[in-house]
């Protein structure tokens, strides 16, 4: 059985959160909270509302199992590629940064071909 461990998801939201470049004070106003509950969070020492999880996964584009279980491989290191640097950026992108996007890679790609 899998046991909620408040540090291990706080850590894991930490993480997520930085590979959004996302300051902690920028996270907790697109979440509607202040930035302290949500440092404590990260820290492990409180837990979090249901609607504040479910925030919080909308943010950070990962389902409740991804942050709340221990084996989701999605934070392990070996999956910090280029690749999921790219991804987790155009993530945070709305539909016509990511078109823009795609646009200038293609635009690059034939530059260098």
């Amino acid at each position: 059985m899998n046991e909620y461990n408040k540090k291990q998801v706080g850590e894991r939201i930490r993480e997520r959160r930085k590979s959004f470049n996302l300051t902690q004070e920028d996270f907790a106003e697109r979440i509607g909270r202040v930035p302290k509950f949500c440092a404590d969070i990260e820290r492990g020492q409180v837990g979090m509302s249901i609607e504040t999880l479910l925030s919080i996964c909308s943010l950070l584009k990962l389902t409740p199992n991804e942050l709340l279980l221990p084996d989701s491989t999605i934070f392990t290191t070996e999956n910090n590629t280029e690749i999921d640097m790219i991804t987790s950026a155009l993530q945070q992108c709305n539909d016509q940064q990511r078109k823009d996007a795609y646009a200038l890679l293609k635009l690059f790609l034939t530059a260098i071909n």
